[in-house]
């Protein structure tokens, strides 16, 4: 591995019985539920969007004045007064109202961008604190769709939505009211109006909220499905897979598109319905409105007056229907980053955080093993174990290999030993001390670990090796690079230790040494290895296999192999088979005493009498 976090496996599981579970869907939650957790965003902000709130009220209030100056206008010119007075409160209101509504503004949006940092780095923290099933039990691209697309789904609910719908409350009843001092008859046609757009709303929301969600989760899933295939190309390309592949994928961004389509629809009826509704407001008042003047049962100003609260309250019923149906995405996306809440986390409390380590000649005063499975069994599903009763000493120095064929289960015993997972039997020990009397980070301080995959993390080939140890010095990376034969490599590659590990100038064999560079950097006092020499040649797997034989002079190392080759002249190879350790000893002792050990080397045609020292391995085919 380049670097994946301490904490965390990038890979995905494979499905079958290793794999962790991948949990099932939450529950359906009320739309009271929802609004709670909604909520939940917004308290900590509380006193600003109250303010928020306070700034929106001196607006509404100044644009509902706005029709009684104007009335008081047309008033003005029929009894020939001076126009000085209204017209001056119309430009203060005009300019203060501007005011408020610029700090307004200004106030919610940085309120909006708090949410959502607080709302992203919630997410982040709980995936890398999360343990490791949890996290690699969903798909990479929907992760990264709870941290990018869905907060900002959730910034426009929890600030605006939430200020527009009091707002826009607030400024529909005042409305209503200088109405009804208007005029009560002109009154009914607009009340009239205004519920037939409420009942429609009413029926048309649920619709929007459940078509949004499931957009959000075709969403994430298609992110997913991006994502895999992107990792993959290689293999998609040379398979001739494109026009497969991108069908699944167009698959999921077809839902996405079917359920977004059925949004839009809904959204547009409602809007449809609530804009019909008062521009058939409008023309019934400016008729009935004609009629009371002609009766001299309304004056001129009046109607006119009326008509420009009539044309306004467009204002607060638009605001209403904009708010309602973002709240609607607001919730579901609220609802789906909370999700995360759920993700079992990795328990670490007052338990030590660091242990003793091996002092200058590789003891710590005594001679017990620096590692102990005592009868551990553990799987990712309690009820299909992946290892059974395995009993293990790692010596303090020298090196173990764990062979044995696909699904022996090699790689979930390492993932025990770094804490990635939790034995539902026997115990783990180091240096006497049980494992569940340490946090997880004063285990993981004492290994490195380099996967048989090499994900790497964001930023250069110097940041990757300074990964584990950020302090170590310049010399020390030489001497490091030099051991795993990197130091010709990055000579010639076009920005040295600074060259993007993203590039493709980085081939899979260099993203390996990188990975093994970095764990010796560290100098860990157990060094695991899961098929580090898999994507090397063999004069690089020699000066590999150098390092390896000079690390365990000093320290544990625990490897993983399928190459025999790299592990021959191991201190014990354990043969596993079955989730179980059916022998051990080392390549001479097993090769006469293990029948499957003889068909592991008679399969990959290692010479029996080969010297561990110079045993060599052919190309595979």
């Amino acid at each position: 591995m380049v670097d994946s976090m301490p904490a965390t496996d990038p890979r995905p599981p494979a499905p079958g019985p290793d794999a962790p579970d991948g949990g099932s869907a939450a529950p359906a939650r009320s739309g009271r539920e929802r609004l709670r957790i909604l909520l939940g965003f917004v308290r900590p902000h509380r006193r600003t969007l109250a303010l928020g709130l306070v700034l929106g009220l001196l607006a509404t209030a100044m644009s509902l004045a706005t029709p009684m100056v104007t009335k008081w206008v047309l008033d003005t010119l029929s009894t020939g007064a001076s126009m000085g007075g209204p017209v001056t409160w119309l430009v203060a209101l005009m300019v203060v109202g501007s005011v408020v509504g610029l700090f307004q503004w200004i106030l919610l949006g940085r309120l909006a961008e708090d949410v959502v940092y607080e709302a992203r780095s919630s997410i982040v923290t709980r995936y890398l604190r999360a343990r490791v099933g949890a996290i690699t039990s969903k798909p990479a691209g929907e992760l990264v769709t709870r941290v990018t697309s869905d907060t900002l789904l959730l910034r426009e609910a929890t600030s605006n939505s939430l200020v527009s719908l009091v707002n826009g409350f607030i400024s529909l009843v005042g409305t209503l009211v200088l109405m009804a001092v208007l005029d009560l008859t002109l009154l009914g046609s607009t009340v009239a109006a205004i519920v037939v757009v409420a009942v429609a709303m009413a029926l048309l929301l649920p619709g929007i909220g459940k078509a949004q969600h499931r957009t959000q989760e075709a969403v994430g899933r298609l992110g997913g499905a991006v994502e895999g295939a992107v990792r993959a190309v290689r293999t998609v390309k040379a398979s001739g897979a494109e026009e497969r592949q991108g069908r699944k994928i167009l698959d999921d961004a077809q839902e996405a598109r079917k359920h977004a389509v059925t949004a839009v629809k809904t959204e547009a009826v409602a809007w449809t319905v609530s804009w019909s509704g008062i521009q058939l407001a409008i023309i019934v008042i400016l008729g009935l409105g004609a009629w009371r003047v002609s009766q001299d049962l309304l004056a001129v100003s009046s109607l006119v007056a009326f008509l420009l609260y009539a044309f306004n309250i467009v204002g607060p019923i638009s605001e209403l229907t904009q708010a309602f149906t973002t709240l609607q995405s607001g919730l579901a996306a609220a609802e789906r980053i909370r999700e995360v809440e759920q993700l079992e986390l990795e328990e670490d409390d007052d338990r030590p955080v660091a242990t003793g380590s091996t002092t200058a000649d590789g003891g710590t005063g005594t001679d017990r093993p620096v590692l102990v499975l005592d009868g551990v069994t553990a799987g990712y599903r309690a009820e299909t174990p992946v290892v059974h009763d395995v009993s293990l000493e790692v010596p303090r120095r020298g090196h173990v290999a764990l062979v044995g064929p696909s699904g022996a289960g090699k790689t979930t015993l390492l993932a025990l030993l770094l804490r990635f997972l939790e034995p539902d039997a026997g115990e783990l020990r180091l240096d006497g001390t049980p494992y569940r009397e340490l946090s997880h980070a004063a285990v993981r301080a004492r290994f490195a670990y380099v996967e048989q995959e090499t994900p790497v993390v964001p930023g250069t080939i110097r940041e990757n090796l300074l990964f584990s140890r950020p302090d170590a010095p310049e010399e020390r990376v030489r001497e490091v690079l030099a051991a795993v034969r990197l130091t010709d490599d990055l000579e010639h590659l076009p920005d040295g230790l600074d060259t993007s590990l993203v590039s493709s100038a980085v081939s899979g064999g260099q993203r390996q040494r990188i990975a093994l560079a970095r764990a010796l950097l560290k100098e860990p006092d157990v060094l695991l290895l899961d098929e580090a020499t898999s994507q090397v040649d063999g004069l690089t797997e020699a000066a590999i296999h150098d390092a390896i034989r000079s690390h365990a002079r000093r320290g544990a190392v625990v490897t993983v192999a399928h190459r025999l080759s790299t592990v021959l002249d191991a201190d014990t190879i354990l043969v596993m088979e079955g989730g179980r350790v059916r022998a051990r000893g080392t390549h001479e002792e097993l090769h006469a005493a293990d029948e499957l050990y003889r068909d592991l080397v008679a399969a990959l045609r290692i010479a029996v009498d080969a010297a561990p020292d110079s045993a060599e391995e052919p190309a595979p085919a």
